[in-house]
């Protein structure tokens, strides 16, 4: 087998991989070739391993606070709350504000229920914690029915406190879509200016000689009265004439007006005056 060397001629004939010495010539050229992976400095490796023992320390610090601080805050909550928790409830209520993990919180209330500080009880799969109820002081009859009464105080005043919050709610609404005062203020000079020119209409008005006389007005009422009298002798008729024909129309009075295209007086809104 020929060994690769630096000083072998690269432009020399091509050997094809196919055949037996290309194959030994493609062998010796893989052997002779250099390694050209780096390994890494002794400082380097010293650098990273140290930052990386930093950061595991101060995590296991950061868990072991964590871990000291949730005795006290779960001991503190379940005292204070005075009522039953699963874990999952505990873990939920505290995490936003103290920002407990949900294993820390497990093992907290274990280690706090093997102690005996709290009380734990198995409800199917599910373990349940809650305060000792041996270090509160007993509650006689007596007080439980002033707590009830004091209950039933407060109850009645959220209910009036919403009520009023709603009455103040209502106004707030009705003063938000009100005028504001310099809106106010534009709309009176607004009005102000209307009403200085009906006045000046008014006045026009009195001030004309061309009025009308007696003789005009009762000719015009005349007129009226004679044309409300044919409306009603016209309305009369063709009342008449359509009651009729749906004597044996198949259909409802209004179909036929549709049909027929009939506009009455209630359909336009209005009214045949009084004679």
């Amino acid at each position: 087998m020929r060994k690769f060397s630096p000083e072998m001629n690269y432009g020399v004939r091509q050997r094809s991989p196919c055949s037996p010495e290309g194959f030994l010539f493609s062998q010796s050229l893989l052997e002779a070739r250099p390694h050209s992976r780096k390994e890494p400095s002794p400082r380097a490796t010293t650098t990273s391993g140290f930052l990386s023992w930093v950061a595991g320390k101060a995590m296991s610090k950061g868990r072991a606070e964590a871990a000291a601080g949730a005795v006290g805050i779960l001991l503190r909550y379940l005292q204070e709350q005075n009522r039953p928790y699963s874990a999952q409830d505990v873990f939920g209520n505290l995490q936003r504000e103290h920002g407990l993990g949900k294993a820390v919180v497990v093992k907290t209330l274990e280690q706090l229920a093997q102690q005996g500080k709290i009380k734990e009880k198995m409800y199917g799969k599910q373990k349940i914690y809650f305060a000792d109820q041996d270090q509160f002081d007993m509650v006689s009859d007596a007080d439980l029915r002033g707590l009830d009464a004091k209950i039933v105080a407060l109850t009645a005043k959220v209910q009036s406190l919403q009520q009023s919050c709603r009455y103040m709610e209502a106004e707030l609404k009705e003063l938000s879509s009100a005028l504001t005062t310099p809106e106010m203020q534009k709309e009176i000079q607004a009005l102000k200016k209307e009403c200085a020119g009906y006045r000046e209409r008014l006045k026009n008005i009195k001030a004309a000689t061309n009025h009308v006389t007696p003789e005009e007005k009762e000719q015009v009422y005349r007129e009226r009265q004679k044309y409300c009298k044919e409306w009603r002798k016209r309305k009369r008729m063709a009342t008449e004439l359509s009651d009729a024909i749906l004597e044996g129309y198949p259909k409802s009075k209004k179909q036929f007006f549709e049909e027929v295209g009939i506009e009455t007086d209630e359909d336009c809104n209005v009214t045949l005056p009084d004679p």
